[in-house]
């Protein structure tokens, strides 16, 4: 099988203080199209206080140009004691019969560890305006889950013969190495409606070897008859992988053939770090939108692909 050849096209957009709760960081794009050409995307922006805010620009797939950047907030942290009351960050959108959805995460200072990590739900009510469906977490601790639960990407099911109508890949801990160093890899769960889901600890990305400590950031398109996830793997920094699934639940993991690399110059936004890819198909090319050095703290940038 020939790999995806991306040409990367640097970066496009960087936070420069426009708000107050767009200091710094353009984290998790997150994509919401709008028609044929023009597409939202959703990103994560800290105030000075290094609290994740979500917010969102306009793009023009053919032109491939940024056409406005909103001020606007969409959501900020939740009420003191909720899960999410130190951050929030995108994580994918859902149309539903019930409405349109972002499924989001939500941060919380932890105390024996350094942080908890919990998948949260808003309902878009207005252009740009999303309201919580619960200050409590959609994805949240479980007998089968009990560590970290979180960065939710929810798709259709495209397979006849299963009988849940949406599939769930999650971030799902797996213990801490220590109290800074959380280890987790990528599960996937089930439901009918979008809101209650079965979890069995179906684990769909798993590390390769003993060198991997974190397996991230799901994205999953349904292309030529087959489901296509990217997502990011960490050993000594975070890097792109790719794998592909005949039915959407198990997966075959070939990081070699779909990967955005590094670009190893002091001098570019992603010489050390890529990750957090979120992929669109526009007529006859892929575009990834994703994250370079220091979680986002430098952007997003584009890479596109013919297909």
């Amino acid at each position: 099988m020939r790999g995806i050849m991306w040409k990367k096209l640097g970066c496009i957009f960087t936070p420069k203080g426009e708000t107050a709760w767009m200091v710094s960081h353009a984290m998790l794009p997150t994509l919401q199209r709008c028609s044929d050409e023009n597409i939202k995307i959703y990103f994560g922006s800290r105030n000075e206080r290094n609290q994740s805010h979500i917010g969102v620009f306009y793009f023009n797939l053919e032109s491939q140009k940024i056409e406005k950047v909103s001020t606007n907030l969409l959501l900020s942290p939740g009420a003191l004691g909720t899960f999410d009351d130190n951050g929030v960050l995108p994580s994918c959108i859902l149309k539903t019969d019930a409405g349109e959805f972002m499924y989001y995460i939500g941060f919380k200072p932890g105390g024996t560890t350094r942080m908890d990590l919990f998948g949260g739900l808003g309902k878009f009510v207005g252009e740009n305006q999303l309201e919580r469906v619960s200050q409590a977490p959609i994805l949240e601790r479980n007998a089968v889950n009990p560590y970290i639960n979180t960065a939710p990407f929810v798709i259709k099911n495209y397979d006849s013969n299963n009988e849940y109508k949406y599939f769930m890949y999650y971030v799902a801990g797996c213990g801490w190495l220590h109290k800074d160093l959380p280890k987790y890899n990528i599960q996937v769960a089930f439901s009918h409606d979008g809101f209650n889901w079965i979890r069995e600890g179906k684990v769909c990305i798993d590390f390769q070897d003993e060198t991997e400590v974190a397996l991230a950031r799901p994205w999953v398109i349904f292309m030529n008859n087959k489901y296509h996830m990217w997502f990011s793997y960490k050993g000594d920094a975070y890097r792109i992988g790719y794998a592909i699934s005949d039915d959407g639940i198990t997966w075959n993991r070939k990081d070699h053939l779909g990967g955005v690399t590094s670009s190893g110059d002091g001098a570019d936004f992603d010489s050390d770090m890529v990750c957090y890819g979120a992929v669109i198909q526009h007529k006859n090319k892929l575009l990834m939108f994703y994250n370079g050095n220091d979680y986002g703290r430098s952007g997003i940038g584009l890479a596109v692909a013919d297909v």
